[in-house]
């Protein structure tokens, strides 16, 4: 197979990096742009003697030309809502202009483009599971709405430069992920329990606990997107995993694999919080022949090590 060399966004992000790594892998030449708002530079530290890796400090929102690349995948977004609500016109515009910039680059070199799409576009669902077909219940205006609807005005952009222009498009739905790399504290629910399990805090649950996730380890989502960049399939795909828990179980889980016995503190459900997430991956098993393969337990007790170390690095700074 011919080299390729790949242009991702978002590089230094907890996907973005964990992408590279299996871009790498298979071969591929990566040139790696994130303006490290949410991104950090030691998630690619590892990658500093890799000749067929480099990397700029570049924001997307403006328009920038690589030059040449076969493949564009765009993992840029804050993506936690510690980050995108404080971040929100940052958000915002990396979902429209840097969106469109990026696929500006695809349609110049006829490359290849796969956006990050998140489950977040169906928002308070009222279909259960969430099947791509359904267009979603999101209050464009909330709190929330900086991300939501960036990334559906993002999916709209792919859309129109797919049925315009003839850009070769991938839409990746993401639904909850975590593994090694996800910032410390950056609010999503495993980290928030890994850390506080970790450090002896009471474990925080908003509301009463029993909205669900569904919760996608960071290998078998770097799977079904590569998976998908290689199909021909423009239209969404849910990558996730469906086995739904609810917020008290996976507190549950996480003081067991921590060895923890943190008490459960409740506080008030944050507004358009959904109260149910879970994917239908009907399409992906059937295009892609992928279904997750990490259970809960086993990709936390594979997180435990890094979440461990956040901790040390917190006191050794205290």
């Amino acid at each position: 197979m011919t080299e390729r060399l790949v242009l991702v966004t978002g590089a230094a992000g907890f996907l973005g990096s964990h992408l590279c790594d299996a871009l790498l892998a298979q071969g591929d030449r990566v040139i790696g742009v994130d303006n490290l708002c949410t991104g950090t530079l030691e998630n690619l530290s590892h990658l500093s003697n890799e000749s067929r890796f480099s990397f700029e400090q570049t924001d997307i929102i403006y328009p920038f030309d690589p030059g040449h690349v076969d493949f564009v995948f765009n993992m840029a977004s804050p993506a936690s809502p510690v980050d995108y609500m404080r971040l929100g016109i940052e958000t915002l515009l990396v979902g429209s202009a840097g969106t469109i910039n990026t696929l500006e680059i695809a349609k110049k070199y006829g490359a290849g483009h796969l956006h990050a799409s998140t489950s977040e576009c169906y928002g308070d669902p009222l279909v259960h599971p969430q099947v791509e077909s359904y267009w979603g219940n999101v209050n464009p205006i909330g709190p929330r709405s900086v991300y939501d609807e960036a990334k559906r005005f993002s999916e709209a952009a792919v859309a129109a430069y797919h049925r315009y222009h003839g850009v070769n498009t991938h839409l990746v739905r993401i639904f909850n992920t975590y593994g090694p790399r996800l910032q410390p504290n950056d609010g999503r629910v495993i980290s928030n329990l890994m850390m506080q399990a970790l450090r002896g805090e009471p474990l925080t649950i908003y509301g009463d606990g029993s909205q669900t996730r569904s919760f996608c380890y960071c290998s078998d989502l770097i799977d079904g997107i590569l998976r998908l960049s290689r199909s021909d399939e423009h239209d969404p795909v849910n990558i996730g995993n469906p086995d739904e828990f609810t917020i008290l179980e996976c507190a549950r889980e996480v003081l067991s694999v921590v060895g923890s016995r943190s008490e459960l503190v409740f506080k008030p459900l944050p507004q358009d919080d959904p109260t149910r997430r879970r994917p239908n991956i009907a399409r992906a098993q059937t295009l892609l022949g992928w279904s997750p393969t990490v259970t809960l337990r086993d990709g936390l007790e594979r997180s435990l090590e890094y979440f461990t170390r956040c901790v040390a690095h917190e006191n050794a700074h205290a």
